[in-house]
């Protein structure tokens, strides 16, 4: 397909259009922004209510089988605070994670009047995805679960259900740091307890008879070693990505990078925003309930089918 002016290619890459991103300022941008982002995916649902289930059954066994029984008050307090404080970073940084847009471009954008009122060089050639009919900026890819191309998308994760990209990736960076932490705190204390019930001889260390106790710790202790290794290992490969200006897609296909690179400091600060703070470990960080209610009832949810 062809005009006067440019030319106009259905393919998967474009390495020509500028990422300055003129389209952003678009309608359908803004009716984009106005919307509640939220993947409607059977798989990636149910991963993500398992993920909130694992972490209220670690919460569970904690709180009520290590914890509350323990003649040491301030090792409970203490312990408690610090856990469930964790708990509830890991689970808002999963929530930020699944209902941030996480760059979708606009769908459907790709129409003769649109690309006439970019007012293109005679000669340039721009790209769209022939899936959903979308112009395509550099470092984006289709993703066939979101149905909808993604800027610098990384990968579709089940766990968050919803694509980790320019928008979200923060958020999933957060989401992997406190599930790890909170993996290797449960670790610790399944050793501390174990050790505390052997030495007593199973009597008075936990409310619950000794088979459901060490029922409930050893699975505590499987769900902590396996979610320990695997966010430990997924947050070393997106630091390492971000550090890059690699994304995991661009580094599997081993694309040449068309863009000028970050230095790896410039890198984290356009991903955590500004200069190092506690902001960057803080997934509230940005959030307006109020901001978040009225974009709910003016747009309703950005649902993807």
């Amino acid at each position: 397909m062809q005009s006067s002016g440019h030319r106009f290619r259905d393919v998967e890459h474009h390495p020509l259009l500028a990422e300055n991103d003129s389209y952003d300022s678009s309608s359908s941008e803004a009716d984009m922004a106005d919307r509640v982002w939220f993947i409607r995916d059977g798989c990636g649902m149910v991963c993500a209510v398992m993920t909130w289930l694992l972490v209220v059954y670690a919460d569970f066994v904690v709180t009520f089988v290590m914890l509350l029984p323990s003649k040491d008050f301030w090792y409970s307090v203490i312990n408690g605070v610090l856990f469930n404080c964790l708990a509830v970073l890991a689970l808002s940084s999963h929530l930020r994670t699944m209902l941030t847009d996480p760059g979708a471009v606009p769908k459907g954008n790709a129409t003769k009047e649109y690309m006439e009122s970019l007012q293109l060089k005679p000669g340039e050639v721009i790209y769209k995805c022939p899936k959903c009919c979308s112009i395509k900026p550099e470092r984006a890819h289709h993703c066939s679960i979101c149905k909808r191309c993604i800027r610098k998308m990384d990968h579709h994760c089940p766990w968050v259900n919803n694509c980790v990209g320019e928008k979200n990736q923060r958020f999933f960076v957060l989401f992997t740091m406190y599930i790890a932490l909170i993996s290797a705190h449960a670790l610790i204390l399944c050793g501390f307890q174990f050790f505390s019930c052997v030495r007593g001889q199973w009597t008075e260390c936990s409310d619950f008879s000794p088979p459901v106790t060490v029922i409930l710790m050893v699975f505590l202790c499987l769900e902590g070693f396996l979610f320990l290794t695997f966010t430990a290992v997924m947050f070393g490969t997106q630091i390492h990505s971000i550090c890059n200006d690699e994304t995991e897609i661009e580094r599997l296909k081993s694309e040449k990078p068309t863009w000028e690179r970050r230095l790896r400091w410039e890198g984290m600060k356009s991903v955590f925003g500004g200069q190092p703070s506690v902001l960057w470990i803080n997934p509230f960080a940005g959030f307006r309930i109020r901001q978040l209610l009225l974009r709910a009832k003016k747009g309703g949810p950005e649902f993807s089918v």
